[in-house]
């Protein structure tokens, strides 16, 4: 009893210290993120924005960059929180919003209500981008548990991507016969947060706030579906009402963050699996590390792209890209999944 007593006290101090080492570096990029762009500034010009004074050029620059820095790290946390959920709900290692086809639903939703219905509110994009990626996580689900062994870690990533594939290729379609939409469109779906402003962040907010809520609520009963859907209705776990309300959150999460940054992906993939290896595989540790590592990663990737192309930028969505593909390969082979 000793023994295992000083076991949870080390596990704690270990946490404690990393979540400690993460809120530094996330300080750390928060300052580098508003500090670095394609005009350099003085800390006495940041410090001055950061009062709220805009009298400078510079001082312009960083008032720009404050809102957009807080898009990323809002944008980075739902994403890593999402897909950490998903990941929970299905027991699958390669699930994450831009594998299982979420994001892309979300896009094809925002596509059809731009040019069909004329859409154009902030608020707008968001609600039909949470509808599109429910349905889709739905969607994706139900194919996925077709056929002997249900829904299996191939199967659901099978199905996810190949319905990428098919909306990527509807919201070419749609987009095809409106060119007065083509280029905004393109542009959001490559996923990015230049642009970011209060005004935006403040319609946004809401439903994020909602899905971090939700999905924190969930954490025990995550616990409980990683032990098996037999063994957690045993535990006293109502497994679908518990399934459903994780999902709910992941997909207000990924919806909203999808509708004013343009489908992001990798971010759900690669910040889950490294918070196991650091942190463990309690959700009640897990999620909440999910989301402060997703908000650095995005936020670094933010910085990356606007030094590697300095000075011009490369939007968000294209780094994330560049890190996660070879992340997937690399899960992949991991786990053996030789079917691939």
């Amino acid at each position: 009893m000793a023994t295992d007593a000083a076991l949870v006290l080390r596990s704690s101090r270990s946490r404690v210290f990393w979540l400690a080492l993460v809120l530094a570096v996330l300080v750390a990029l928060c300052a580098g993120s508003v500090a670095i762009g394609t005009r350099s500034v003085s800390w006495s010009e940041i410090w001055a924005a950061l009062a709220g004074r805009v009298d400078t050029v510079g001082q312009a620059a960083v008032a720009a960059r404050i809102p957009r820095t807080l898009m990323a790290l809002l944008a980075g946390a739902a994403l890593g929180l999402s897909g950490a959920i998903m990941q929970g709900i299905t027991r699958n290692p390669l699930a994450d919003p831009g594998i299982l086809g979420v994001n892309m639903g979300a896009s094809l939703a925002i596509a059809v209500g731009v040019a069909w219905f004329g859409i154009t509110t902030a608020n707008a994009y968001i609600w039909v981008a949470i509808l599109g990626a429910g349905f889709t996580a739905v969607f994706v689900y139900v194919i996925g548990s077709l056929g002997r062994g249900g829904a299996t870690p191939l199967k659901l990533a099978l199905a996810g991507v190949a319905t990428s594939v098919a909306f990527a290729s509807l919201v070419i379609a749609v987009v095809l016969t409106r060119g007065d939409i083509a280029g905004g469109i393109r542009q959001w779906q490559v996923g990015g947060v230049g642009g970011a402003t209060f005004a935006r962040l403040s319609v946004v907010l809401p439903f994020l706030v909602a899905g971090f809520l939700i999905s924190m609520a969930t954490a025990r009963k995550l616990n409980s579906l990683a032990l098996g859907d037999e063994l957690a209705a045993g535990l006293g776990e109502r497994v679908a009402l518990a399934r459903a309300m994780a999902a709910l959150g992941a997909i207000l999460l990924c919806g909203a963050t999808t509708a004013i940054c343009g489908p992001i992906g990798f971010v759900g993939l690669i910040v889950p699996h490294l918070c196991r290896l650091l942190f463990g595989v309690d959700h009640r540790w897990l999620l909440p590390f999910s989301a402060l590592v997703g908000a650095a990663l995005l936020t670094c990737a933010d910085i990356a792209g606007r030094l590697i192309a300095r000075p011009n930028e490369l939007d968000v969505g294209i780094v994330t890209a560049f890190i996660g593909a070879p992340f997937f390969i690399w899960i992949v082979r991991r786990q053996k999944v030789r079917e691939l």
